[in-house]
């Protein structure tokens, strides 16, 4: 075929709506000299929505490709992850819960001693363990643990629905729960844990467990000190 020919089946096809990358697996020539000769095709309305909804489409699919692949190599690392933490002893489970409480339990103040054993968090599967850390690798005897659930005042009416989740998540009966604390911050509008992804933030509270607080600074300062640190 002449390149006379070439051009102006490049041309009928850019007039049918076709994309460049189209053009080019039917017409055997270089990017630029097709980009040079479709210069001069003028395109109606209709021919110009349909490459653009083209080109859309092809971001859309290119997109989607991108996500697919990512999701896959992060179930795979994360798999991959979980399979190498096996079995965890007592003693393993004792160290987590320290640490877990290092980062996000009450601490006693010399402002006010005699403060008691308190563990704030919005992840069920962190409150989880150390529900059982309380009662496997400290010994909390169950009727001393309650929680207390704190929610945006915005989700008032939901309190009986968020506590019954909580109340499923943990296995724990809802005389668990002794009370409700409404926040009236205003709500950050770019959250993601909105509408039915919402459950709140949980307190787990020990009764009388000041001394437990100053135990577990102990091994808080056990861990700092014997981890290598200079």
């Amino acid at each position: 075929m002449s390149k006379f020919d070439l051009k102006t089946k490049a041309q009928n096809l850019r007039m049918k709506g076709m994309t460049y990358s189209e053009i080019l697996k039917q017409v055997p020539v270089a990017k630029s000299t097709i980009s040079l000769w479709l210069q001069e095709v003028g395109l109606g309305k209709k021919q110009t929505q349909k490459i653009t909804q083209k080109r859309i489409d092809g971001q859309r699919r290119g997109a989607e490709a991108q996500k697919n692949k990512r999701i896959k190599k992060q179930n795979f690392l994360i798999e991959k992850a979980e399979g190498e933490i096996g079995n965890i002893t007592k003693r393993e489970l004792w160290l987590i819960g320290i640490a877990l409480y290092w980062a996000e339990g009450a601490k006693e103040k010399e402002y006010k001693a005699g403060s008691g054993t308190s563990f704030s968090n919005s992840d069920p599967r962190m409150l989880e363990v150390f529900i059982k850390w309380l009662k496997e690798c400290v010994n909390v005897p169950y009727n001393d643990i309650s929680a207390d659930l704190y929610i945006h005042e915005f989700h008032k009416e939901k309190v009986p629905e968020i506590l019954e989740k909580w109340s499923k998540i943990l296995k724990l009966p809802s005389t668990f729960f002794k009370h409700v604390y409404f926040n009236k911050n205003k709500i950050n509008t770019k959250r993601r844990n909105t509408g039915d992804l919402y459950i709140g933030l949980l307190r787990v509270n020990i009764m009388n467990s000041s001394d437990l607080n100053r135990t577990i600074q102990g091994w808080v300062k056990g861990i700092n000190n014997n981890c290598g640190i200079v």
